[in-house]
């Protein structure tokens, strides 16, 4: 998703500068490729926002629920431990904050694991829960229910700890990234709908 956004804030900014050719055989190839980018982008974002807010079903995947019991909302974050030609590799998601007494369900596809970690966060910085769970048995869906404040291991909680942190730097880079390309978007959206209406007056 990054490179494709990365590719939409280039096609934003060469229509920025197409705007300006306003005669010659260009300008027809010009209008039209500024058209093309505006409905891609806004194709583009339509279908990434709602799979974003959409529930994540994976075929042939483990329901987890995550219950927090704990008297305070935390946030949580999803670390599975994927293991490959005899290396590790941890893949983080973030969960979300969950209030007391509510729940969350994910999908996770376990072909290349057989084990995840959970982590909560009170705060942005303040970890305050860390469990390790395996799953013997891929056919069963697993509930996980916070009910104290523990750390089940300090070396896998650091570890997890900098998964998180670079997770949600790549995030902040990614928001910066979209910030940008919706106010090109916005910038063509409004330069084209602009000339389009002086052109009917």
């Amino acid at each position: 998703m990054t490179l494709i956004i990365f590719i939409i804030f280039l096609a934003c900014v060469l229509s920025l500068v197409l705007f300006k050719v306003k005669s010659g055989s260009i300008a027809r190839w010009a209008k039209l490729f500024r058209i093309v980018t505006v409905v891609f982008s806004i194709s583009v974002f339509t279908y990434w926002f709602i799979k974003k807010s959409a529930v994540a079903f994976v075929d042939n995947s483990v329901g987890l629920q995550v219950v927090n019991k704990l008297p305070q909302a935390l946030d949580f974050y999803l670390i599975k431990v994927n293991k490959t030609d005899q290396n590790t590799v941890l893949e983080p998601k973030h969960i979300g904050k969950i209030r007391p007494e509510y729940y969350r369900i994910e999908y996770l596809k376990m072909d290349k694991s057989d084990e995840y970690w959970i982590v909560g966060y009170l705060g942005k910085k303040n970890l305050v829960y860390f469990s390790q769970h395996s799953v013997p048995n891929k056919n069963i869906d697993q509930i996980v229910e916070v009910q104290n404040y523990i750390n089940q291991s300090m070396k896998l909680s650091e570890a997890a700890k900098k998964q998180v942190d670079g997770y949600n730097y790549e995030n902040t880079k990614l928001g910066i990234w979209i910030t940008l390309d919706f106010l090109l978007l916005f910038l063509n959206l409004v330069l084209l709908l602009r000339k389009n209406k002086q052109k009917r007056l």
